[in-house]
């Protein structure tokens, strides 16, 4: 905030010998003012509301802190900070198999050593009650345990990503975290789902998967949920 400095003008007395005046007195600086911190963001309630606004329209997501705090509070720790502004949607995995559109499409930082927080503790559905349906969206990862800036939005129930705690293999055993899903704009995450992909990039599994080009996401903002 500028501040308004008055120069308040001091008559000179004239010496009456020849030539000699008073000195002037050198400006006043102002004086540097400390930035004021930012008021700290919001509580997050049981639910958190947050508008993906994307290059091909608008995605709002219910997300469950209640049932998965640790995943939302990760989310929203990239919400509130602006990272995700600017992301993009670089991936459609589509399932060729039952009703259409079946598969999921994946957006983040990928990795983004300059963006990206620590890796996040794994909920699995199995402890939140989460489960992978059409609609939800979840944290993408390697291993469990290892989830930071990366999420999937499904367009169709994939239960296989849900944990199974009775099978040997610990990926398997884990699944994926899905903590909250979409209440408005599925249409747009089946326009995302449908654009056009590379037939060469990606690597392994992934190939085929990508799309090109990505689609971009403006900003990603918490909002208010509507009143009962």
């Amino acid at each position: 905030m500028n501040r308004r400095f008055a120069l308040i003008a001091l008559p000179l007395a004239l010496f009456t010998l020849a030539g000699a005046t008073a000195p002037k007195k050198p400006a006043a600086k102002p004086r540097a003012t400390a930035a004021r911190p930012l008021p700290p963001p919001p509580p997050l309630g049981d639910t958190v509301r947050v508008a993906m606004v994307t290059e091909l329209g608008t995605i709002v997501l219910e997300l469950d802190h209640k049932h998965a705090p640790v995943t939302v509070e990760n989310f929203v720790r990239y919400v509130d900070t602006k990272r995700f502004d600017g992301i993009a949607f670089y991936r459609a995995m589509r399932l060729p198999w039952g009703e259409q559109p079946n598969g999921l499409i994946q957006a983040g930082l990928r990795g983004n050593y300059l963006k990206v927080f620590k890796p996040i503790a794994h909920e699995p559905t199995s402890q939140t009650g989460i489960l992978h349906k059409a609609g939800a969206i979840s944290m993408a990862r390697n291993a469990p345990g290892t989830a930071d800036a990366d999420f999937s939005i499904l367009l169709a129930d994939l239960p296989s990503l849900d944990a199974d705690p009775a099978s040997g293999d610990p990926n398997t055993k884990a699944g994926y975290a899905a903590f909250g899903h979409v209440v408005e704009g599925m249409d747009v995450a089946r326009r995302i789902w449908d654009a056009p992909l590379s037939p060469t990039l990606g690597e392994g599994p992934l190939k085929g998967q990508m799309l090109d080009p990505p689609v971009k996401v403006l900003t990603v903002r918490r909002i208010a949920a509507p009143p009962l």
